[in-house]
């Protein structure tokens, strides 16, 4: 999210040259950052998973988006999507994986991203984003793309994807245009991201 709150959006749900790079809006201006367990979603937080990117964005379109990866088998990747819950179980955080492509290599894509509002800046999105990553880590996974604001998403290890030679489908400014490599031993895919056909891009 942006400074007025609103989430990272993902590709495909606005024009992509007029959109805005917006970043998740967790700090620790209000204070001590709250606690948050994250873990994989199950079925029964997909409603409020739905809740939470309904509250987050403006439209329904990144609720959609998350619905028909979910049915895409080649897009969906068991245990990337990852819910911060609440002391009390409820989640309130909420970021996503999804596999995606580099001139026909596989990588995976961050997005959506977000947090219910009453939740901003407790770092309920970070916890989120560092399990993901974790996990996607954890499964063997590498290089990892987001479409997000250079103030937010480097304190996750991401930087510039040109430097990588990785662009994408669309004109986006360089600096929001963001890849992380999980195994700097490995090899890096260079060429244009081909996102899952949920995303419309």
């Amino acid at each position: 999210m942006n400074d007025t709150g609103t989430p990272d959006r993902a590709p495909g749900t606005g024009p992509p040259a007029e959109a805005p790079i917006l970043r998740p809006h967790e700090t620790t201006e209000n204070g001590p950052m709250t606690t948050w367990t994250a873990r994989p979603e199950t079925a029964d937080d997909i409603p409020a998973v739905r809740d939470i990117l309904l509250g987050a964005f403006p439209t329904e379109a990144e609720a959609a988006i998350v619905d028909a990866l979910r049915a895409d088998p080649k897009a969906w990747i068991d245990g990337l999507s990852m819910v911060a819950a609440a002391s009390d179980g409820t989640p309130a955080g909420y970021a996503l994986l999804t596999r995606c492509h580099v001139d026909g290599a596989p990588a995976l894509a961050l997005a959506p991203c977000a947090v219910l509002p009453s939740a901003q800046r407790a770092g309920a999105g970070s916890a989120a984003i560092r399990a993901a990553l974790a996990a996607a880590q954890a499964g063997g996974e590498n290089l990892v793309l987001v479409l997000g604001h250079a103030d937010y998403y480097p304190r996750f290890g991401f930087t510039p994807a040109s430097r990588f030679g990785i662009r994408a489908p669309f004109d986006v400014p360089d600096e929001a245009m963001m890849a992380m490599a999980l195994d700097d031993t490995r090899p890096i895919p260079a060429g244009t991201i081909q996102y899952p056909a949920a995303f419309g891009v």
